[in-house]
């Protein structure tokens, strides 16, 4: 259990500080551009591991539906809400955005997983969390306020990811397939997608900054997409998918931290709307029910 909760902790970090990489690419190239350096730099050396420990065969060729639909979810999309969302806002905002993970995570499990049905707890959660998503979009601001284009691009991003947890879970979990693996197939097939769909104009800009371009290569291909992949999915099969979604928690304090250190403005409303999101995701996370006494010690 403590290697599932450090793997937890890893990946916030790394969730967390993909932000002021996604700032600093997309002052250069356009979103689809760097979404596609993001997964073709994770992708390449999770594939030559994978060949390397052979953890890909041919019996996962009757899951690439699967890994198709979550290349979607999980990767192209995903990725593109938060890069575009991330362009138009400070990136301690849309770190803070992205802390919601588990609140739209909650929604769909309560859709579809009996098993994580939700408590009272677990609902006052999902409202005290979304109070924390309308502070920090402060609508009442207007034009002068924060782009609320970013906003819904953080928040489609959010709920995209918030249902491959689910899915994950549900339809992928069961068949224990190694996560190395998973995640080779996933960004795999989302390196073919952005490959189709990207317009490559301008898109070498990105090496007049060598700053800019180890981010996107380093923190944002081998950490935040290969690496981040790997635990993710290992999160999934050890902890769950609404446990699992609560390494958001922790990209949203250090998205917060890193817009410091990088002289953003960091006001009280900022604050109460990231201290709002966490309560709400704690919640959710510690909110449901403890199975009868019986059961657990048949388990």
């Amino acid at each position: 259990m403590l290697k599932s909760y450090t793997a937890l902790l890893a990946l916030g970090v790394i969730w967390g500080s993909n932000f002021i990489f996604m700032k600093w690419s997309t002052l250069l190239i356009t979103p689809s551009q760097t979404v596609l350096l993001r997964v073709l730099c994770g992708f390449i050396p999770l594939f030559l591991i994978a060949l390397y420990t052979k953890a890909l065969h041919r019996g996962q060729f009757k899951h690439l539906l699967h890994f198709a639909v979550m290349s979607v979810l999980a990767t192209t999309f995903y990725y593109y809400g938060f890069v575009a969302g991330t362009a138009l806002l400070p990136t301690s905002v849309a770190g803070l955005l992205s802390g919601s993970i588990p609140i739209f995570t909650f929604i769909c499990a309560f859709l579809f997983l009996r098993k994580d049905r939700p408590t009272r707890q677990m609902l006052i959660g999902v409202l005290v969390g979304f109070l924390g998503i309308i502070i920090s979009a402060r609508p009442w601001e207007n034009v002068e306020g924060i782009n609320l284009m970013g906003v819904i691009w953080m928040i489609a991003g959010t709920t995209s990811l918030g249902v491959s947890f689910v899915y994950a879970q549900r339809l992928l979990s069961p068949h224990k397939i190694p996560p190395l693996a998973l995640a080779t197939w996933q960004t795999g097939f989302a390196s073919l997608t952005l490959l189709v769909l990207t317009d490559f104009t301008g898109m070498s800009e990105i090496m007049s900054n060598t700053q800019t371009a180890l981010g996107v290569v380093i923190g944002l291909g081998l950490l935040g997409t290969g690496g981040a992949f790997f635990l993710y999915y290992y999160a999934i099969e050890k902890l769950g998918s609404v446990k699992a979604s609560g390494a958001t928690y922790i990209a949203p304090v250090v998205a917060v931290i890193i817009g410091a250190i990088v002289g953003e403005e960091i006001h009280l409303l900022l604050i109460i709307a990231l201290t709002l999101i966490l309560t709400g995701v704690i919640l959710i996370q510690t909110g449901a029910k403890k199975p009868p006494a019986s059961q657990s010690n048949n388990s």
